[in-house]
């Protein structure tokens, strides 16, 4: 059964039409192309022997460069070093010590839930390509029992406010949008490769989601003057733009907490987000191109515009203050691919 609303049958990482695009457009085009082929061509030279793409967090950070190759168009079964490198890191991910036997990935490297729901949903992205049915299953079975420890820790007995979401551990009483985000992103991914997903998990997080929107107008939250907040309606940009997203992703288009906060985004100076730059940016890209219209254009100048002055000549980006030091280069340039390839329309979670 179908929870989640049907969408068009996922593209994955077949060819694309081409588009006919006046000069100036297909220019900026051309210079966002090749900044993402230096940017994937870091993430490889970034690979250990093990497979791990990343040294902090080696499995978030493994699963995020994977889904950032996927983005750019590559897969594991092709012949070149970005299809090779899919390859190793799904090996890696796989290997047996790195789940627990209830399901949890999160523990091997102590990126927690943040970490399990970022693994669970590359792995749910990357069924049907491996490279045979025996790594399929293996995908497949990982996977699924990801989604299951994911649904087991929604149902945690919780108070009011906080049911429905998630927090760091399995076992967590209480939940946090960001961690949550994650975990809507992966069940979405699960549900679209035949993975199923009880109705009751996807309208219990909307309805956690839901609590934690401040209407424009209200004095709670000190940033900005509505949208989503963290654990309660304290609001900020960044979990303004995870909520839209994340709210997306479960179907609610139309839902009155989306169209106000893409609004509130409308005008947002992604240079001023500084503690969370590229979380911000990722989720801001991937939201309002959700949205379409003038939302996603808006977003299709200004995230290229913000992030292509930024990288580097060996094609990495790396954080510009705030929390994102720690979890280094590799997290950084994931994020920005992931932000900057919204135009590739490869990943089936990120369709609209």
């Amino acid at each position: 059964m179908r929870i989640f609303p049907k969408r068009r049958a996922p593209l994955h990482f077949l060819c694309a039409l081409a588009l006919i695009l006046p000069p100036r457009a297909a220019q900026a085009d051309q210079k966002i192309d090749d900044a993402l082929k230096l940017a994937t061509g870091f993430l490889v030279s970034q690979q250990k022997p093990q497979g791990m793409i990343g040294d902090q967090f080696p499995m978030p950070n493994t699963a995020l460069a994977v889904l950032a190759l996927a983005a750019c168009g590559h897969q594991p079964g092709e012949a070149t070093p970005e299809g090779q490198a899919m390859r190793k890191a799904i090996d890696y991910v796989l290997l047996p010590d790195n789940q627990t036997a209830d399901g949890y990935f999160g523990k091997v490297d102590n990126s927690r839930m943040y970490g399990h729901g970022i693994t669970t949903l590359m792995l749910a992205e990357m069924l049907g390509m491996g490279l045979d049915e025996k790594q399929d299953a293996l995908i497949r079975q990982k996977c699924k029992l990801g989604v299951e420890l994911i649904l087991r820790a929604q149902g945690m007995r919780k108070d009011p406010q906080n049911s429905g979401g998630w927090q760091y551990e399995p076992d967590s009483r209480g939940s946090d949008l960001s961690v949550t985000c994650w975990q809507t992103m992966a069940l979405r991914a699960a549900q679209n490769a035949g993975i199923d997903v009880p109705r009751e998990a996807v309208d219990k997080v909307v309805g956690y989601m839901k609590r934690l929107y401040k209407p424009v107008g209200e004095t709670r939250g000190p940033t900005v003057p509505g949208g989503f907040g963290y654990s309660s309606p304290a609001t900020t940009i960044s979990t303004t733009a995870e909520g839209l997203l994340a709210m997306q992703v479960c179907g609610q288009y139309q839902a009155d907490e989306v169209l106000s906060a893409s609004e509130l985004l409308f005008p947002l100076d992604l240079k001023n987000e500084k503690q969370w730059f590229y979380y911000t940016t990722y989720y801001y890209a991937q939201g309002m191109y959700q949205r379409g219209g003038k939302h996603a254009d808006t977003a299709q100048r200004m995230v290229p515009a913000t992030l292509l002055p930024l990288q580097s000549r060996e094609g990495w980006w790396q954080s510009v203050g705030g929390e994102e030091a720690g979890p280094g280069k590799t997290y950084c340039t994931s994020l920005a691919i992931l932000a900057l390839a919204v135009k590739n329309h490869f990943l089936p979670i990120y369709q609209r």
